[in-house]
């Protein structure tokens, strides 16, 4: 069975999960209505999804 010879520092144990965070998400300004939306989803404000009306203006929320 493998076992390790030295204990793994805290530096290098860091290192390695420097890129294991959570990426900040990303917003788009919606092009009909001006709100701020997640790219490629449905505007939860006016309803729309690439320049066409997905769904009515009150059922979005």
């Amino acid at each position: 069975m493998a076992v390790p010879k030295k204990k793994t520092s805290t530096s290098k144990r860091n290192m390695r999960r420097a890129h294991d965070g959570l990426k900040a998400q990303s917003y788009a300004e919606c092009p009909s209505c001006g709100e701020i939306k997640r790219p490629h989803h449905v505007c939860a404000s006016c309803g729309q999804y690439d320049n066409r009306e997905v769904l009515k203006s009150g059922d979005a929320a």
